[in-house]
């Protein structure tokens, strides 16, 4: 059994943790239950969220899941018995002999193990590859919105293309049947391809707090965000009181603060996108309000939320529910054309980005901001012509040469699971390693660096309506393989095979 707590991006992965762990230990699993958190303020169950018997129906060659515990075992009191394992029992990243040497025995002895929380407690690696391909399986194929979240989520994207009637790469695995809401009768010569951007906005104020940055507000801002650490983050206070963080200034130089929306506008604008764009804003409230958020709205007028799209009928039956509404966030990112990020640490971003590289076949650009280039070009410029703030974006982020941008590939290890892992690209695009991979992604090592090149510059140009030039070598350097020696990309058979079904 798993209670999992916190938002339902944490839910998710404590989810595929514990289906890999209800594998390694041979157990059946209780349908997962989530935690009501005093934070998100959210009573939604896995049910309301996910599709209960697919989810099961899904699993059932690895793992046998049951709706509730046997009749016999729901009466004992776990806790008296020693059953209730909570997260102060678990380190965070715990290996797979931890279970096998600590939580088997508790199984085997009293025939039920229930995690009470659960949260980031099983480490990406040594993980066997077996259970590394069920944890990816398990996130990006077992769990499944409801319909209700689907229809929900394919008006988002149908709003959001305006008079385009195709189907996108992602619609089918987002939306499954009401995909097809989404096309139209014939699309006329005339009709030009609507694209978006979908931004996700990281600044609402539990985050501007927990970071001890500033965001230019002055002392009335200081106490307020003093106020809510103490109520919220008090072992982070008592940390603060004993110098234990560095200043402000020494956070925002080494890109440890959140991006303020007004430098997300210049980010972008940097980048090419300009009046016309079609922006998508993820998120919850905005630390600041409307007034923060001006300077986006006054640059991208073509900027709209959730609530904007959807009538009142259509939302309210989410309004309650911030995991609920969360959900259809990630559908209208995940399916977006481009998706920018502000705090590469989000954990939705990071699923949102996973699930693009995953299925969107090197054709979904991401953007994930290096925010100590960006700090540097923001803190030592207060002054400069447009022209030279734009190249100097440019130039950092895409890490420019006469060539085009160029691409870091490291090794691959566990934790690309659900996301991609910091090191893997120090480009402005995030290609994301994942340790299931369809078929159609597996590339061989000498050819990865050339092929997610051209994909990716080519995205994101063809969404600028740039010309594009390929790299001399691309299609010597971009052969297909089915098999992959090198470590840089972890797959199995198994999980192939499923992804074409």
């Amino acid at each position: 059994m798993v209670t999992a707590n916190g938002g339902i991006n944490q839910q998710r992965v404590a989810v595929c943790n514990v289906v890999a762990i209800a594998r390694m230990l041979n157990a059946t699993l209780v349908l997962p239950r989530f935690m009501f958190s005093s934070v998100w303020r959210d009573a939604s169950q896995f049910g309301d969220i996910y599709q209960e018997d697919y989810f099961i129906d899904y699993l059932k060659p690895d793992i046998r899941v049951v709706k509730e515990l046997p009749l016999e075992l729901q009466s004992l009191d776990l806790e008296a018995m020693g059953s209730m394992v909570t997260d102060s029992d678990i380190m965070k990243e715990a290996k797979p002999s931890f279970y096998m040497k600590y939580i088997l025995p508790i199984l085997l002895l009293n025939r039920v193990v229930h995690f009470v929380g659960f949260g980031n407690r099983l480490a990406s690696d040594p993980v066997p590859h077996k259970l590394q391909s069920l944890r990816c399986r398990c996130n990006f194929h077992a769990l499944r919105f409801v319909p209700k979240i689907q229809e929900a989520g394919a008006l988002l994207i149908q709003r959001m293309r305006q008079n385009d009637t195709g189907l996108g790469h992602l619609d089918h695995y987002l939306v499954g049947p009401f995909a097809q809401t989404l096309v139209k009768g014939q699309k006329t010569a005339a009709a030009k391809k609507s694209r978006y951007l979908a931004l996700h906005l990281r600044f609402e104020i539990d985050m501007v707090a927990h970071s001890l940055c500033e965001f230019g507000g002055g002392e009335e801002e200081k106490r307020e965000l003093e106020a809510y650490r103490g109520i919220h983050f008090p072992a982070l206070v008592e940390l603060e009181k004993k110098g234990k963080f560095p200043s402000p200034t020494e956070l925002k130089s080494e890109g440890l603060c959140p991006l303020m929306p007004e430098e997300t506008v210049l980010m972008l604008a940097g980048l090419g996108f300009n009046r016309r764009t079609h922006i998508y804003l993820a998120g919850a409230h905005i630390y600041g309000g409307n007034s923060r958020l001006a300077a986006l709205t006054t640059l991208f007028p073509n900027l709209v939320t959730k609530e904007n799209l959807l009538s009142s009928t259509e939302i309210d039956p989410f309004k309650d529910f911030s995991s609920q509404l969360a959900a259809l966030d990630f559908i209208a990112c995940t399916a977006a054309d481009v998706f920018a990020m502000t705090d590469s640490g989000s954990q939705f971003s990071s699923l949102v980005a996973g699930y693009r590289i995953y299925y969107g076949g090197g054709k979904m650009p991401t953007i994930r901001p290096n925010k100590r280039r960006l700090a540097d070009i923001f803190v030592k410029n207060n002054t400069i012509e447009w022209k030279v703030f734009e190249t100097r974006v440019r130039k950092a982020e895409l890490k420019l040469n006469e060539n085009g941008f160029t691409l870091t590939v490291t090794p691959l290890d566990g934790s690309t699971v659900y996301r991609y892992i910091s090191g893997l690209l120090t480009t402005f695009f995030t290609i994301l390693g994942i340790t299931c991979v369809p078929e159609s992604a597996v590339i061989v090592k000498e050819g990865w660096h050339m092929f997610l090149q051209w994909q990716f510059w080519f995205s994101l140009d063809q969404y600028l309506h740039k010309k594009v030039t390929p790299p001399q070598d691309h299609q010597s350097e971009t052969k297909m393989s089915k098999h992959i020696d090198s470590g840089v990309v972890i797959t199995s058979r198994k999980c192939e095979s499923r992804v074409q079904g």
